[in-house]
């Protein structure tokens, strides 16, 4: 019998299943409350798994080979989690390792430079995972803390925005961040010029900006000199969060970024040499697939319990839908591939969207998070988010009216960070990476490269050229 029939043989019978699984490390805790998966599904995925080789894939991508084909190239973005590791899992050379090492360390620098100017503003101009990244890192990391600068984070796109973000702002004391791969970024270029406008005949120009970009001889070409950071080729923008894409962020933790990059090494630790974690991880992905093509769960909806951690639904959505919205691979015996991922602050939720998940027709999953510090410090929080979860997954369990029935059927997946702090949130984001590297092998998918973003900027560029832009 072929894995496709004995999926769905299985799925035919586990309608009343409940998996419930559980995993727990220095960073994290972990349970399952998966209604209609179980272990008979799992193992059959887990003979697919071996069957496409997923092991020896996660192999190859921290050996530095080439894993995106489509564009024959490596993905590099976890060398720079080994930079400060003892034990390192790439097998990368000595002198490229010390090139992004330098890298990160002119950043922690620069942070003293842009005091000693008086610079009170620091404007991230980016789009994409140029701004995710960093925004999340500022948002999760340093919320409750005196910052070194008053952050604002501009994506370029409308006027309006540039204008109000500016407004309050003085031109001797802003310092302007151009975050872009290529260079060639609409939205980035129109921002940066506005800014460039913005503060001629005020000061020079050039002392109040640094680019961080793959193309510098693009950057060269805008007026940019030494104050260009290099941005490896081999890093896509939604896996550039853990290098000098992050910059802003690194103004801010300093030495502490350090611990974001080896809480990301940790789980990379785990993913190449720890069954358990694998386990975890597959389960994941594993569930995620069966959900999206056998049980008509196409939506997945990521609920914080954690104000500062507001932002990871958005991070996620990105990493994710630009990772795996893919056509399905003609080879492949899945014919869906990424889910539609949205989310965002749980207790805001539950008095909107909340309505649709508990009594609505939609079928959803969910990965909901907290913290366990929130046992203490935030009650409330805390029980929102184990009565949601239980709620969502099983139900009131006792006689209501009709009308007030919930649904009770909806997978979740809860998330316990032992923490919140750099080295946590550096493992659960490295952790989000393997599941969507995992789940791209499984669907014969390429996870590196985003055709259909390129085609709407290839489109977009022909309708401004006809409008005179």
């Amino acid at each position: 019998m072929s894995i496709l029939n004995k999926i769905t043989d299985e799925t035919s019978q586990s309608k009343d299943d409940i998996y419930k699984h559980s995993y727990s490390n220095n960073c994290l805790e972990y349970r399952s409350l998966l209604r209609g998966f179980n272990n008979n599904l799992f193992l059959i995925f887990k003979t697919y798994y071996d069957n496409l080789k997923v092991a020896q894939s996660i192999q190859s991508l921290f050996k530095g080979d080439i894993v995106n084909e489509s564009e024959n190239q490596a993905a590099l973005h976890h060398i720079y989690r080994d930079l400060y590791a003892s034990s390192p899992n790439c097998h990368a050379s000595r002198d490229l390792v010390e090139s992004y090492r330098l890298n990160i360390e002119r950043c922690i620098a620069l942070k003293q430079d842009l005091i000693k100017k008086g610079i009170k503003n620091i404007v991230s101009i980016g789009i994409g995972g140029s701004f995710e990244g960093p925004k999340l890192l500022i948002e999760t990391l340093t919320c409750e803390h005196k910052r070194n600068f008053n952050h604002i984070f501009l994506t370029g796109p409308d006027r309006v925005e540039f204008n109000e973000i500016i407004k309050p702002l003085n031109q001797e004391d802003t310092f302007f961040i151009v975050c872009s791969k290529t260079f060639s970024t609409d939205e980035t270029l129109q921002s940066m010029a506005l800014s460039r406008e913005w503060l001629e005949n005020k000061c020079n120009a050039d002392e109040h900006f640094i680019a961080i970009t793959s193309n510098s001889d693009r950057a060269k070409n805008f007026g940019f000199k030494d104050n260009i950071i290099e941005l490896p080729d081999e890093i896509g923008g939604r896996y550039s969060i853990w290098s000098p894409i992050s910059a802003s962020a690194i103004l801010e933790l300093g030495e502490d970024f350090k611990n974001f990059l080896i809480g990301g090494h940790e789980a990379d630790d785990l993913f190449l040499n720890n069954n358990e974690y694998n386990q975890f991880i597959n389960l994941l992905c594993f569930s995620d697939i069966w959900y999206n093509n056998f049980d008509k769960k196409h939506i997945r909806v990521l609920l914080l319990y954690s104000w500062k951690m507001r932002f990871f639904s958005d991070y996620a959505q990105q990493l994710e839908m630009e990772s795996i919205g893919k056509q399905a691979n003609p080879d492949s015996i899945f014919k869906n591939t990424g889910q539609i991922i949205f989310g965002g602050f749980g207790s805001t939720a539950q008095h909107s969207y909340f309505q649709l998940l508990h009594q609505g027709t939609a079928k959803v999953c969910a990965d909901i998070f907290t913290t366990e510090n929130n046992k203490d410090s935030n009650k409330l929080l805390y029980a929102q988010s184990q009565a949601q979860s239980n709620l969502l997954a099983n139900g009131p369990n006792k006689d209501l009216k009709s009308h007030e029935q919930v649904n009770g059927n909806i997978p979740i997946n809860l998330f316990s960070l032992k923490a919140l702090n750099p080295k946590t949130l550096g493992f659960l984001i490295a952790t989000w990476e393997h599941r969507t590297y995992v789940t791209a092998k499984m669907l014969q998918i390429n996870p590196f490269d985003q055709f259909g973003i390129s085609a709407g900027k290839i489109f977009t560029k022909k309708y401004l050229n006809q409008y005179g832009g």
